[in-house]
Protein backbone atom coordinates (compact mmCIF):
# COMPACT_ATOMS: atom_id res chain seq x y z
CA UNK A 1 0.00 0.00 0.00
CA UNK A 2 1.42 3.50 -0.94
CA UNK A 3 1.57 6.40 1.26
CA UNK A 4 -0.99 8.06 -0.98
CA UNK A 5 -3.37 5.12 -0.11
CA UNK A 6 -2.67 4.91 3.54
CA UNK A 7 -3.63 8.70 3.60
CA UNK A 8 -7.08 7.81 1.36
CA UNK A 9 -7.85 5.32 3.52
CA UNK A 10 -7.37 7.49 6.98
CA UNK A 11 -9.53 10.27 5.05
CA UNK A 12 -11.98 7.89 4.68
CA UNK A 13 -12.48 7.41 8.73
CA UNK A 14 -12.82 11.41 9.14
CA UNK A 15 -10.99 10.86 12.18
CA UNK A 16 -8.79 14.28 13.73
CA UNK A 17 -6.27 12.06 15.30
CA UNK A 18 -4.12 8.87 13.94
CA UNK A 19 -1.73 6.76 16.37
CA UNK A 20 0.91 4.79 14.39
CA UNK A 21 1.13 1.50 16.17
CA UNK A 22 1.37 -1.96 15.74
CA UNK A 23 4.63 -4.32 15.68
CA UNK A 24 7.14 -1.98 16.13
CA UNK A 25 6.28 1.18 13.51
CA UNK A 26 9.99 2.09 13.34
CA UNK A 27 11.00 -1.56 12.07
CA UNK A 28 10.27 0.21 8.80
CA UNK A 29 11.43 3.58 9.81
CA UNK A 30 11.76 5.63 6.59
CA UNK A 31 8.85 4.46 5.67
CA UNK A 32 7.29 5.05 9.23
CA UNK A 33 9.00 8.82 9.14
CA UNK A 34 7.49 9.79 5.71
CA UNK A 35 3.73 8.44 6.96
CA UNK A 36 4.26 10.60 10.23
CA UNK A 37 5.36 13.98 8.20
CA UNK A 38 2.56 13.00 5.70
CA UNK A 39 -0.07 12.87 8.08
CA UNK A 40 1.26 15.95 10.11
CA UNK A 41 1.54 17.86 6.94
CA UNK A 42 -2.28 16.53 6.25
CA UNK A 43 -3.27 18.34 9.13
CA UNK A 44 -3.95 15.36 11.59
CA UNK A 45 -2.74 14.98 15.15
CA UNK A 46 -0.35 11.94 15.15
CA UNK A 47 1.58 10.13 17.93
CA UNK A 48 3.56 7.24 17.34
CA UNK A 49 3.87 4.20 19.77
CA UNK A 50 7.52 2.68 19.99
CA UNK A 51 8.57 -0.10 22.11
CA UNK A 52 11.87 1.89 22.78
CA UNK A 53 14.28 -0.71 21.12
CA UNK A 54 14.93 1.96 17.92
CA UNK A 55 16.28 5.35 18.17
CA UNK A 56 13.45 7.74 17.98
CA UNK A 57 15.58 10.51 16.03
CA UNK A 58 14.11 11.85 12.93
CA UNK A 59 10.73 11.64 13.64
CA UNK A 60 8.87 14.98 12.80
CA UNK A 61 8.62 17.56 15.93
CA UNK A 62 4.85 17.20 15.69
CA UNK A 63 4.50 14.02 16.05
CA UNK A 64 3.59 12.96 20.28
CA UNK A 65 5.72 10.06 20.78
CA UNK A 66 4.31 7.39 23.67
CA UNK A 67 7.99 5.19 24.53
CA UNK A 68 7.75 2.37 26.41
CA UNK A 69 10.88 1.64 28.84
CA UNK A 70 11.45 -2.25 29.47
CA UNK A 71 11.21 -3.06 32.77
CA UNK A 72 13.74 -5.34 34.43
CA UNK A 73 10.33 -7.82 34.90
CA UNK A 74 9.97 -7.76 31.16
CA UNK A 75 12.89 -10.04 29.96
CA UNK A 76 13.66 -7.21 27.85
CA UNK A 77 15.84 -4.65 29.61
CA UNK A 78 18.73 -4.90 27.57
CA UNK A 79 16.46 -3.67 24.64
CA UNK A 80 15.88 -0.01 25.15
CA UNK A 81 17.39 2.36 23.48
CA UNK A 82 18.61 5.05 26.51
CA UNK A 83 19.73 7.40 24.37
CA UNK A 84 15.50 8.14 23.20
CA UNK A 85 14.88 9.48 26.98
CA UNK A 86 17.17 12.34 25.94
CA UNK A 87 14.67 13.04 22.66
CA UNK A 88 11.42 13.40 24.15
CA UNK A 89 9.07 16.58 24.28
CA UNK A 90 6.48 17.89 26.60
CA UNK A 91 4.17 16.42 24.24
CA UNK A 92 5.31 13.05 24.28
CA UNK A 93 4.76 10.17 26.87
CA UNK A 94 6.56 7.31 28.66
CA UNK A 95 4.97 4.37 29.03
CA UNK A 96 6.28 1.81 31.76
CA UNK A 97 4.55 -1.72 31.72
CA UNK A 98 4.95 -3.00 35.15
CA UNK A 99 5.18 -6.86 36.04
CA UNK A 100 5.44 -6.38 39.94
CA UNK A 101 6.47 -4.40 43.09
CA UNK A 102 10.18 -4.75 41.65
CA UNK A 103 9.58 -3.34 38.63
CA UNK A 104 7.73 -0.55 40.48
CA UNK A 105 10.11 0.39 42.72
CA UNK A 106 12.47 0.36 39.33
CA UNK A 107 10.84 2.68 37.65
CA UNK A 108 10.26 4.99 40.28
CA UNK A 109 13.97 5.50 40.24
CA UNK A 110 14.69 5.61 36.81
CA UNK A 111 11.98 8.60 36.87
CA UNK A 112 13.42 10.03 39.70
CA UNK A 113 16.84 9.98 38.05
CA UNK A 114 16.18 11.23 34.87
CA UNK A 115 13.73 13.69 36.05
CA UNK A 116 11.37 11.91 33.13
CA UNK A 117 8.25 13.24 34.63
CA UNK A 118 9.42 17.45 34.00
CA UNK A 119 9.96 16.19 30.16
CA UNK A 120 6.60 14.76 29.64
CA UNK A 121 3.99 12.71 31.08
CA UNK A 122 4.43 9.32 32.68
CA UNK A 123 2.38 6.51 32.92
CA UNK A 124 2.26 3.43 35.03
CA UNK A 125 0.51 0.33 33.72
CA UNK A 126 0.13 -3.14 35.84
CA UNK A 127 0.37 -5.98 33.91
CA UNK A 128 -2.69 -8.05 33.29
CA UNK A 129 -2.95 -10.88 35.73
CA UNK A 130 0.13 -9.99 37.24
CA UNK A 131 -0.28 -6.49 39.05
CA UNK A 132 -3.28 -5.72 40.79
CA UNK A 133 -4.43 -2.53 39.08
CA UNK A 134 -5.90 -1.32 42.45
CA UNK A 135 -2.36 -2.55 44.59
CA UNK A 136 -0.21 0.06 41.55
CA UNK A 137 -2.66 2.49 42.88
CA UNK A 138 -1.91 2.42 46.16
CA UNK A 139 1.59 2.29 45.40
CA UNK A 140 1.18 5.78 43.37
CA UNK A 141 -0.43 7.36 45.68
CA UNK A 142 1.10 6.50 49.00
CA UNK A 143 4.51 7.69 47.23
CA UNK A 144 2.56 10.46 45.84
CA UNK A 145 3.94 9.78 42.48
CA UNK A 146 3.33 12.31 39.50
CA UNK A 147 1.93 9.24 37.14
CA UNK A 148 -0.70 8.75 34.94
CA UNK A 149 -2.05 5.30 35.83
CA UNK A 150 -3.22 3.07 32.26
CA UNK A 151 -4.95 -0.09 32.00
CA UNK A 152 -4.46 -3.02 29.85
CA UNK A 153 -7.95 -2.13 28.48
CA UNK A 154 -7.09 -4.50 25.65
CA UNK A 155 -7.00 -7.56 28.06
CA UNK A 156 -9.61 -6.40 30.31
CA UNK A 157 -12.01 -6.53 26.74
CA UNK A 158 -10.52 -9.61 25.44
CA UNK A 159 -8.24 -11.12 28.07
CA UNK A 160 -5.56 -13.33 26.43
CA UNK A 161 -7.11 -13.95 23.07
CA UNK A 162 -4.48 -13.69 20.24
CA UNK A 163 -5.52 -11.41 17.87
CA UNK A 164 -7.21 -8.73 19.84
Amino acid sequence: MSLDDILLQVESYGAKYVCVTGGEPLAQKKECLNLLARLCDHGYEVSLETGGAIATDGIDERVAVILDIKTPGSGELEKNHWENLQRLKANDEIKFVLCSREDYDWAKQLMVEHALNEKCQVIFSPVFSQVAPADLADWVLKDRLPVRMQVQLHKILWGETPGK
